[in-house]
């Protein structure tokens, strides 16, 4: 996600499927282990839930907004879920766990 726009975007199509956000720090060595956690205990086949990666560094912007709009505190590393505009849930740090998907089924 590099955008305002694109944000705005994710934001009406999560009326259509649950979106997920995962706010990412190039800089912060937690937050690298966690992103390296995630993908590989992701299951690339869920389909039910559709994932987009922000780099809160290079789109400063972006991620000030998604914690305005969707209500959440900034956070790096940072899992947001959204459905029908709203946030449905919320973890950072350690406790992200790509696992949560499959209860979306």
């Amino acid at each position: 996600m590099i955008s305002i726009d694109q944000l705005n975007e994710l934001d009406k199509e999560s009326f259509h499927q649950p979106i997920a956000i995962f706010k990412h720090s190039s800089r912060c060595g937690v937050s690298s282990m966690t992103l390296r956690q995630f993908e590989s205990n992701f299951n690339i086949e869920i389909d039910n839930v559709k994932l987009y990666f922000l780099d809160l560094i290079a789109f400063r912007e972006v991620s000030n907004e998604v914690a305005i709009r969707f209500q959440v505190m900034h956070q790096s590393p940072q899992l947001i879920v959204l459905k029908n505009g709203n946030t449905i849930h919320h973890s950072s740090h350690y406790s992200i766990d790509a696992g949560l998907f499959e209860k979306f089924n």
